[in-house]
């Protein structure tokens, strides 16, 4: 890159200032401000776009060099990831995209291994995770959809915020108001699932599970080890949770980990049981440690990927185990149109399989993909923290043949961004959307929200205890991956804190992950 190509962009930002900020501003007036539970009067909404509106967005940016940004450069994309923080370079447009993701599964298995009293393997470990496994209180849609929050503190690093992006579906429905489900469970038996915690823990589970669905919904069963094996074909379980409960307690393990043959048998069962108008989805519960057959998640897919396209059906991937499988499952399950989560014992496992059951069965959102747009009158450089492997080029936000996220009800995706303002700003800072395709009628759909300089909070402890939460579990999971992100306390005070916000939350969940920075303070 040349050296005026890598400089904070001054000259450059003045040739494009004024085309990018009259398409943000244009679109702040058409929006309406709604201040969430949250945010704190830091967030805003306006309304939503059928997908022919193009006003949401700035066009795809032309650089100085002539060619269109892309995913693949890191001198073009938004989100710079990859630099350490204090040689971010801006964006030549400003713009960051990604693809929406609510797996929870990295932060789930870096809190067993440090309850193990070992630190995580750096490349586990998945910051985007981390944020997404606390609760939100962002404003919800009546509907499909999503509403887009956008709020931001600033840090004691000179010049940096942390800004907040925020996007929540509608609050999960009664049992009776969800559309059913035909569910295939993927239950690995091999040897290694023999551990406390594996397959005792997966059998429990689906027990449970299986106890919680409605008369009207339907469940296969396929186990493999060496080979895969349909124990159980499409079944309504109104008249037959006996069948299914025997079926689940004859579970037993075997020998290898044949995965392919797990997922590509589980994929032809749901496409045999296939029920027009219901949530067709494969449950692939696994410690994912692949030893026999395919153990690529490319071929695997590749291999079943009429029925993930014809037909729809998506894939929830369950992690267990100490020794955890953890690039192939999350990558089955990000490129398989579905997402991940790890439990490690009965609470976990009841949170997932009981009490977040509508949002892991149902949809409400197909390749979702989230655009942010920063002002370069304001902001000098920017980075968003993790979604690595959830790039979108910029120029496909409107590519509706481009992957994207399923989305379930009861979600809340959270993405958090390390913003470097010019000295003095003031103004516009950036503006957020999200574009998505209805489930059923795979019609698009755009909302957005927008966020001004004068709206940060003075400082991290002044804004709301759901952004604190938001900002410990980033630095905890940045300071176990490379600690590098601007205003990073240490974690001392990232733990101190992270107890203080348990105590005046009062939610377990920010108490687990107080405990989980103690942990790792301690072997640090």
């Amino acid at each position: 890159m040349e050296t005026d190509r890598i400089q904070p962009a001054q000259e450059y930002a003045r040739h494009r200032t004024r085309r990018l900020r009259a398409t943000l501003l244009a679109l702040t007036a058409a929006g309406g401000l709604l201040l969430t539970g949250c945010s704190a009067g830091g967030g805003s909404n306006s309304s939503s776009a059928d997908g022919t509106n193009r006003t949401g967005f700035p066009a795809p940016a032309v650089s100085s060099g002539g060619e269109r940004n892309g995913g693949e450069s890191t001198n073009q994309d938004g989100e710079q990831t990859s630099t350490p923080a204090d040689k971010i370079a801006p964006s030549p447009d400003y713009l960051s995209t990604f693809a929406l993701d609510v797996d929870t599964a990295s932060y789930g298995y870096a809190r067993r291994v440090l309850a193990d009293g070992q630190l995580p393997d750096p490349s586990t470990i998945r910051p985007e995770e981390f944020v997404n496994s606390f609760r939100q209180d962002y404003e919800r849609p009546d509907g499909n959809g999503f509403t887009v929050t956008v709020d931001g503190a600033r840090t004691d690093s000179a010049n940096w915020s942390l800004v907040r992006v925020g996007l929540a579906t509608r609050t999960a429905d009664d049992r009776a108001e969800r559309p059913p489900a035909a569910l295939t469970f993927v239950i690995d038996v091999s040897g290694s699932m023999a551990e406390t915690g594996r397959l005792d823990l997966a059998k429990k589970s689906l027990d449970e599970m299986t106890d919680r669905l409605r008369d009207d919904d339907s469940v296969a069963l396929v186990t493999f080890s060496d080979e895969a094996e349909t124990v159980l074909p499409m079944t309504r379980l109104d008249g037959h949770r006996g069948k299914v409960h025997h079926a689940i307690e004859e579970l037993e393990t075997q020998s290898s980990t044949n995965l392919g043959a797990g997922v590509e048998t589980g994929y032809a069962t749901a496409t045999e049981g296939l029920r027009e108008g219901a949530t067709n989805r494969v449950v692939l519960i696994s410690d994912g440690l692949a030893n026999t057959g395919d153990t690529s998640a490319d071929s695997i897919l590749e291999r079943i990927s009429n029925e993930r396209r014809d037909h729809g059906i998506t894939l929830f991937g369950v992690g267990v185990g100490s020794d955890y499988g953890d690039a192939l499952m999350e990558k089955l399950a990000d490129k398989g149109d579905g997402h991940t989560a790890y439990v490690s014992d009965d609470a976990d496992a009841r949170k997932v399989f009981v009490d977040q059951l509508p949002q892991n069965i149902d949809l409400t959102a197909r390749d979702a993909k989230a655009q942010v747009a920063f002002d370069p009158e304001t902001v000098a450089q920017f980075r968003l923290i993790g979604y690595e492997d959830r790039k979108v080029a910029d120029d496909d936000f409107r590519n509706d043949n481009v992957d994207g996220g399923e989305i379930g009800p009861g979600h809340t995706v959270t993405a958090l961004y390390a913003v470097r303002t010019r000295p003095g700003a003031d103004g516009h800072l950036a503006t957020a959307g999200v574009r998505w395709l209805d489930p059923d009628t795979r019609a698009p759909h755009e909302e957005s929200g927008q966020l001004e300089t004068g709206a940060l909070h003075d400082s991290l402890s002044s804004a709301s205890p759901c952004f604190q939460v938001t900002a410990v579990a980033a630095y905890f999971a940045d300071s176990l991956r490379s600690g590098d992100l601007p205003g990073d306390p240490g974690l001392d005070e990232l733990a101190d804190r992270a107890h203080a916000l348990a105590k005046q939350t009062e939610d377990k969940d920010v108490q687990q992950l107080a405990e989980a920075i103690d942990e790792a303070s301690r072997m640090n």
